[in-house]
């Protein structure tokens, strides 16, 4: 068995208002030193199987993640 993870980020540019809520909730709280908070989704896939890093990619571009608004990161840990 392998462990892939995908961290799932917006992309640059494109608005991210649970960020934004984070950030000014923050604020409030006294952490006004915070400049940017962007807010993401981490997905952990246990499979088999050969090549999992391409075939979890494959899964990113046709449904983990939307390439108009999100960026994707695949990676095996350990």
């Amino acid at each position: 068995m392998t462990m892939v993870v995908v961290t799932i980020m917006p992309k640059k540019g494109v608005l991210d208002p649970q960020g934004q809520a984070v950030q000014g909730a923050l604020a409030h709280m006294g952490f006004g030193d915070v400049l940017d908070v962007r807010v993401g989704k981490r997905i952990e896939i246990e499979m088999r199987g050969h090549d999992p890093a391409a075939q979890v990619t494959k899964m990113c571009e046709d449904l983990l993640a939307n390439d108009l608004i999100e960026d994707f990161h695949v990676e095996m840990p350990g």
